[in-house]
């Protein structure tokens, strides 16, 4: 017999074994079910509320959202925190930081679990609450968690992140903005939407980066056109995303962003793919963010001089 048969029964119905035994019974079970998932929730379980409220007394579990419970070393860990979301309400979605976080943004920063709930919820430490529902096609399911889509989560977290959600979202490649074009029309009453509207247009060339924004506001203000940002070109190497690619000129502007291009692997990466490029005809330019935010005269004076340098070439 075992401990997972016994948990089965109520508490009163094993008269003939000792009661340390039958706790330590519905000990092993419970910790059995925390080491699958890292929370349990009552109602899945309700053979255990006995056995879950003494371990709640005694300090062994800890309650992350009402009737779901975690190991009390481990409440602080928002990994435990976005598991206890569909356990409590399956019908709970994600939104913000956390549906960023199971998506496309696995490394965002997450301080609190923002949920869109379809009812009024008394507030919970670590969770932020937003009544409301969402339009069906802004919502997705990956790995049994129920969160917006990357196009409205990319929207959501411009209220703290500006340009650079949407920047982020367009490098990950996990939407577009047409998509999130969509994702505005179809939550069209929301607060904020003018700023997101605004932050929209001035992604209108797909920049993945502060940096990218900025040339592009540049190359946009000097009335210099002809190019298209993070566009493949195909080489021996296989394809390669430029940060601004005049085709016709065969000119290439690649950018070195505040907060990008600082690790070794991305570093030796960047070398190779401009080598490459300029073995096969294309002309590289290389800008920092210091550069671009700095001395824009000299940037765009650069350009128009590689440009024209270029247009004589046969």
């Amino acid at each position: 017999m075992t401990f997972l048969t016994l948990s089965r029964w109520p508490l009163t119905s094993v008269p003939s074994l000792g009661p340390s035994l039958v706790v330590k019974a519905y000990s092993e079970d419970i910790r059995q079910l925390l080491s699958q998932d890292g929370v349990i929730a009552v109602r899945e379980h309700p053979e255990l509320r006995g056995a879950l409220n003494h371990q709640l007394r005694i300090g062994r579990l800890t309650t992350v959202l009402p009737g779901v419970y975690a190991a009390a070393q481990q409440s602080a860990d928002q990994r435990i925190r976005l598991a206890a979301v569909p356990r409590w309400d399956p019908n709970a979605v994600l939104t913000h930081e956390a549906a960023a976080a199971l998506s496309f943004w696995p490394s965002i920063p997450l301080t609190t679990v923002h949920c869109q709930v379809a009812t009024t919820r008394p507030p919970q430490v670590g969770f932020t609450f937003t009544r409301g529902r969402l339009p069906p096609e802004l919502v997705v399911s990956r790995h049994g968690f129920r969160l917006t889509s990357p196009a409205l989560t990319a929207l959501d977290l411009c209220s703290s992140l500006g340009g650079d959600a949407i920047d982020h979202a367009l490098r990950a490649r996990a939407t577009t903005l047409e998509l999130m074009h969509q994702a505005m029309e179809l939550t069209s009453g929301r607060t904020g939407n003018r700023v997101r509207r605004d932050l929209l247009l001035d992604s209108r060339d797909e920049p993945w980066s502060a940096a990218e924004r900025q040339l592009h506001r540049l190359l946009r203000a000097a009335r210099i056109t002809g190019w298209t940002s993070n566009k493949p070109v195909r080489l021996r190497i296989g394809h390669v995303y430029p940060d601004v690619r005049f085709r016709a000129l065969r000119l290439v502007i690649e950018v070195d962003g505040r907060e990008f291009h600082n690790d070794s692997e991305t570093f030796e990466s960047d070398r190779w793919r401009q080598n490459y490029l300029m073995l096969e005809g294309w002309f590289v330019l290389r800008l920092t963010w210091r550069m671009i935010t700095d001395e824009p005269e000299l940037v765009i004076a650069m350009i128009r001089e590689a440009m024209a340098l270029l247009a004589t070439r046969p």
